[in-house]
């Protein structure tokens, strides 16, 4: 019965952090005179790396930069990189990477949403709600890239 315990998976969350946050809104206070809506663009990116892999400690950190423009004038910028720190036994090789980058991503995206929606609103603007994100299909684009390249 010991030896079943010891091959349970196991994926828990150590620790949730900012691992890095900007903001910055050029076009302030003269912005707030235009009428016009900004276009906005957001990007996001997730990366995972072994922090002591011997103990099972992996961080994953999602990366969120939301950009709005009026014409060819930047409204504001604001990224936020949101971090975790998980512990991980009983998964290794592909499907470990696949279950950091999705599972954690999934965890950590309600606080980096607060962050941005937070820096948004602080600097005087409308809530940014970021929409719901399929971790699973960007996961599965990242992969296929090399795929292509070497075809």
């Amino acid at each position: 019965m010991a030896d079943d315990a010891t091959d349970e998976v196991q994926f828990n969350l150590e620790r949730i952090y900012i691992k890095d946050i900007s903001y910055e809104s050029p076009a302030v206070p003269h912005v707030f005179l235009q009428q016009a809506a900004p276009q906005l663009d957001i990007q996001l990116g997730v990366q995972q790396a072994a922090i002591a892999g011997a103990e099972g400690l992996h961080e994953v950190v999602l990366t969120v930069s939301a950009a709005a423009k009026q014409g060819d004038k930047n409204i504001f910028l604001v990224e936020v990189q949101q971090a975790g720190l998980f512990r991980v036994a009983g998964i290794e090789g592909e499907t470990l990477q696949r279950a950091l980058e999705i599972s954690g991503a999934y965890i950590l995206l309600p606080f980096v949403r607060e962050a941005i929606n937070d820096l948004v609103g602080k600097g005087g603007f409308p809530q940014l709600l970021i929409h719901p994100i399929n971790f699973e299909a960007l996961y599965e684009q990242k992969q296929a890239m090399p795929q292509k390249a070497t075809n």
